[in-house]
């Protein structure tokens, strides 16, 4: 039997124009969870991901850590942050929750909106984004995301018919709407098309500080994916977002969604296939795996020349002035040289601030990655992502390490003159950058034994912050320092 068609019993499919059956996600540590293509079948695998095994192993508890942990001490994800991650290293979620509170939305939906970190001049709102959020999960195939989406568009009043015509019929959806979507699977999925024509069809239904606003919550979400199916994170065993509203938050919630997600779907949606999913087709039938388009890498030369460009790029979205950049950094007590990306994110004072640590120490050692590891892995995820201004970041800090340029280029090759613990983590840091279809235990498991768990959380976390910024400063069109 070959692996495709081993892959295929193992789910438990019946081929054909709808799949009427999915066992559990298949169990081979060589292949990433299988991408459902149509409702049923994503409901089935969403509700699966709550007996998902856990992907790193972890140290027995201490007292010290009983007490530092509290009441998130049975908390896998939680724990994995405690043992495994430096504090200092920043984390892709961008700082703590500020509250729940009243702005007016500028795109539809209610006017109580919720918004982490959120700024005075941020104008789209809660439903709107996380609407973009499920688009952006469900095109990373992050059922973990996805799951915790559904259950937030429930409180927002979105019925099951809408939700599912987020994955299938966007025509039901206005202009406006339809441009963002469009945009923010782009961002996601395929980044190296990100072009002044694509921003400019964005920039007849938004204004540029409202398209930085959705760039920045996308590239939030594509970081938050590459956290959540790095670490291979279970799915929370109810809809805790529908028992907080319960509870008396301010949120507003006119539907609170069951603790399940095998809801019924109705008969318009129960066969309609995605059109947000990278499927794999073959014979125009789903296989139940991902796709990734991602061309094949640039030569030495063209790299080159596209670095010759960013000289005279101009900006696609609003910097802030140099002086006012410089008096932000100041305030936020931060020693960074005012460069074209900080003056980008510090549009938003509260949401810049707090994406400063991850993004920041993405040159710095904080934990076991060393400096030139970390500069490897920006040039490697960059490549993939081809974010030029990242890559061009990451070729000068390499050279000031003392890497010559046919050592830079030797990563865009098969590593064979790499350590095996640097390989592991370059073929783990390369897939989960690409897409987080492809990230499977097995690459996981590899960079553990090569290296730690330890070096895997700080991968994941690094890969994340990497991820985010390659999507910004391409979407942004920055050009060098």
């Amino acid at each position: 039997m070959n692996r495709k068609l081993s892959f295929l019993v193992g789910l438990g499919m019946i081929i054909g124009p709808t799949v009427v059956s999915m066992g559990h996600a298949d169990e081979s540590v060589d292949l990433p969870r299988p991408v459902p293509s149509t409702r049923p079948e994503m409901k089935h695998l969403l509700e699966d991901m709550k007996q998902r095994s856990e992907r790193i192993p972890l140290p027995e508890l201490s007292e010290k850590d009983l007490a530092e942990l509290g009441d998130r001490a049975g908390n896998y994800e939680s724990r994995l942050r405690h043992h495994y991650l430096p504090a200092s290293e920043g984390s892709v979620f961008g700082g703590h929750r500020r509250g729940w509170g009243d702005k007016p939305g500028t795109i539809q939906g209610p006017s109580r909106d919720f918004q982490r970190n959120a700024d005075e001049n941020m104008s789209l709102t809660y439903a709107f984004k996380t609407q973009l959020f499920w688009i952006v999960a469900r095109t990373n195939n992050c059922q973990y995301c996805l799951g915790h989406q559904e259950w937030k568009l429930s409180e927002t009043g979105m019925t099951d018919d809408a939700i599912a015509s987020l994955d299938s019929n966007w025509a039901v959806y206005g202009e406006a709407e339809q441009a963002a979507f469009k945009y923010g699977r782009l961002l996601t999925y395929e980044p190296h098309k990100l072009s002044d024509e694509v921003i400019a069809e964005v920039l007849k239904y938004y204004t540029p500080l409202q398209i930085l606003e959705m760039t920045l919550s996308v590239c939030g979400n594509n970081a938050i994916n590459r956290w959540k199916e790095g670490a291979g994170i279970p799915q929370s065993s109810g809809n805790t977002f529908g028992r907080r509203a319960e509870a008396g938050s301010a949120i507003y919630s006119t539907t609170t969604h069951s603790d399940t997600f095998q809801t019924p779907t109705s008969e318009m949606y129960r066969s309609v296939r995605s059109m947000v999913a990278p499927l794999e087709m073959i014979d125009g039938k789903p296989t139940g795996r991902g796709i990734s388009t991602r061309p094949k890498l640039e030569t030495r030369e063209e790299v080159k020349a596209q670095f010759e460009t960013l000289r005279s790029r101009q900006p696609r979205l609003p910097l802030i002035g140099e002086s006012d950049a410089r008096q932000w950094i100041e305030q936020v007590k931060s020693d960074l040289a005012v460069s074209h990306w900080v003056r980008l994110i510090a549009n938003f004072t509260n949401e810049g601030q707090s994406r400063l640590p991850s993004l920041s120490n993405r040159e710095k050692q904080t934990g076991e990655l060393t400096v030139l590891q970390k500069a490897q892995i920006n040039w490697i995820t960059a490549r993939q992502d081809r974010a030029w201004y990242a890559a061009n970041q990451a070729m000068n800090t390499l050279v000031s390490l003392g890497q010559s340029e046919e050592d830079v280029f030797s990563l865009d090759g098969d590593w064979a003159s790499f350590t095996p613990a640097d390989q592991a983590m370059f073929r783990f840091a390369r897939h989960l950058a690409a897409s987080p279809i492809a990230s499977t235990d097995a690459d996981a498991a590899d960079v553990m034994k090569q290296a730690s768990p330890r070096h895997l959380v700080q991968l994941i976390n690094h890969v994340s912050a990497c991820a985010y910024f390659n999507r910004l400063t391409e979407a942004a069109s920055l050009p060098s320092d």
